[in-house]
């Protein structure tokens, strides 16, 4: 039997994707590409943006239309938060929430045994625990992303995810370096560390992110460890700390920024100050050499005004993060902020987005010029084409090199002499 995969969202998404690629495997599934001819279609679904739950609707409609004799299963995000659209969906054959995931193989022989459409939503509820999940590989790839954290308790005014995801709980640590263990000896030599709510890692627990970090600091065919998307919560000054003891740790950190306004962030229920986020940004670099810091902003929030803007704008221009993902505000059905209304124009929201676009590639640009002629380690994952070979440096810059051998898994110390808007070129 032959199942594919296709993964909409985040970090957390891919890794559960691989999750249940494995548990397929492991009874004897071969796990094809999404454009190849399948048994199984499964649609792994995001639900953070009303555009996301678009492209869900439209990937099964496709698969369905494609391959009218196959199988379609849709989990993920989207069937938790909205689990009566979900059940509209009648192309999906299948249809479970991401609380489900460990069950897809039994999911899969119920239906088999007399083809009714199947349909389990179990809601997340207060106290849940973690459920055990683990993997052994990833992608056949060199870096690997590991789910140590899901949930979120911050219930900014408009986000879906506390619904999408529960409660915060945190994977032991007992697991996660049985995990780490499993993952190197396959070949792994990076390791990503992602959650929902990343950062609060631990609550509620004896342990926190240091700890875990440490356990992969520790492996000894780990060369690297990465952490996912941060929020700024919990990063405290003896976090940052603890971090800046572990020497695999790179030191490219993505917090979460949302708006450099004040009155903004406050009508987004975030739960600090541009003042106290600057204040992290200057830790995190004084405590890093060469700390690479990267981050989200929305622009068009609910009534953010020409001046909120401007604000948010001097703000993120003033903190000149090395990357900024800018995107304009969605009105999420059932989020606080959706009660309010959208008083920003969408023609408005994007001329902010060009603006802020703009301004933030500007200062990306002169970064990568500054690479030019430094020397930065790179680990290459992968041949892109014969002798050409690309990698990362810590800071997480994509760079490609020819090479006379394989390099792959290889952690070489090059020359950067060029760029481009997508990658750097080194020797």
């Amino acid at each position: 039997m032959k199942a594919a995969f296709y993964t909409l969202g985040c970090k957390v998404n891919q890794y559960e994707t691989e999750y249940m690629a494995e548990l397929l495997r492991n009874a004897g599934f071969e796990i094809v590409k999404e454009n190849e001819d399948a048994d199984y279609y499964i649609v792994n679904s995001c639900t953070v943006t009303a555009t996301a739950d678009q492209k869900t609707r439209k990937s099964i409609r496709k698969f369905k239309r494609n391959h009218p004799n196959s199988t379609v299963i849709l989990t993920g995000c989207m069937p938790q938060a909205f689990p009566e659209e979900a059940k509209e969906l009648i192309e999906a054959d299948i249809v479970f929430s991401n609380k489900n995931d460990g069950d897809i193989l039994s999911l899969i022989n119920e239906y088999n045994l007399n083809k009714n459409r199947l349909v389990k939503i179990d809601e997340h509820k207060t106290g849940d625990s973690f459920w055990d999940c683990s993997i052994d590989r990833f992608h056949e790839r060199i870096r690997a992303f590991v789910k140590i954290e899901d949930g979120c308790d911050r219930f900014c005014s408009y986000c879906i995810i506390p619904k999408s995801r529960g409660r915060v709980r945190s994977k032991s640590l007992d697991m996660l370096k049985n995990e780490i263990d499993k993952l190197a000896n396959g070949g792994i030599k990076e390791i990503v560390l992602v959650g929902i709510n990343l950062s609060a890692y631990g609550k509620g627990e004896d342990f926190n992110i240091v700890d875990a970090v440490k356990i992969c600091n520790g492996n000894g065919k780990i060369k690297r460890i990465r952490l996912g998307s941060l929020e700024p919560d919990h990063l405290t000054d003896e976090v940052i700390e603890g971090l800046a003891e572990c020497e695999k740790l790179c030191p490219q950190f993505h917090i979460s920024l949302q708006s450099g306004c004040d009155k903004t962030l406050k009508s987004m229920n975030r739960h600090y100050t541009a003042d106290e986020y600057k204040a992290l940004c200057d830790k995190l670099r004084s405590s890093f050499e060469n700390a690479s810091l990267t981050t989200d902003v929305m622009v068009g929030f609910n009534d953010e005004t020409e001046d909120d803007f401007n604000e948010s704008l001097n703000f993120v221009k003033n903190i000149a993060f090395e990357k900024v993902h800018v995107f304009p505000y969605s009105e999420r059905v059932g989020t606080a902020a959706s009660k309010r209304g959208d008083n920003v124009p969408k023609q408005e929201k994007e001329r902010r987005a060009a603006v802020m676009i703009e301004e933030t590639e500007k200062i990306r640009h002169d970064y990568l010029k500054n690479l030019v002629g430094t020397n930065e380690k790179v680990l290459f994952e992968n041949e892109i084409e014969p002798g050409v070979f690309q990698g990362y440096t810590k800071s997480y810059l994509p760079v490609r090199m020819k090479y006379d051998r394989n390099i792959v898994g290889e952690e070489l110390e090059v020359k950067i002499i060029d760029y481009s808007d997508d990658f750097c070129i080194a020797e």
